[in-house]
């Protein structure tokens, strides 16, 4: 028998939303100001560089200083990391749904195919 589950507020969402945004804000900020002050980067081409990190597309360049590589060897972990989890935490209850409601149809088509009734 399929429970019904309750539908999550609308404002749930944009809560979400919110959250994902300034998570992935700060991030972006906190590399954005570490690269402008590491390498010397202008504030536009250290969020550049940050945000090609964050996106998984690697650096535009290599940072010159030793420092910097570190710097941009951890922000490669946070950033991804961040990314990834703020779209999991955004997406997540819709792919939940869309995965309940493809798993209650095919248990509908296994009992149809066997002849069963549905239960």
């Amino acid at each position: 028998m399929s429970q019904k589950h309750p539908r999550h507020h609308f404002h749930s969402a944009w809560k979400r939303a919110v959250a994902s945004l300034i998570l992935v804000g700060s991030v972006l900020a906190v590399g954005t100001v570490g690269f402008h002050f590491l390498e010397g980067y202008s504030y536009l081409d250290a969020f550049y560089f940050i945000s090609m990190i964050a996106t998984g597309q690697g650096p535009s360049q290599v940072p010159g200083t030793g420092t910097g590589k570190m710097f941009a060897s951890v922000m490669a972990f946070v950033s991804v990391g961040t990314v990834v989890a703020s779209l999991g935490f955004l997406f997540g209850p819709f792919f939940g749904f869309l995965w309940r409601i493809g798993h209650e149809r095919w248990e509908e088509e296994i009992h149809s195919l066997k002849g069963d009734p549905k239960k």
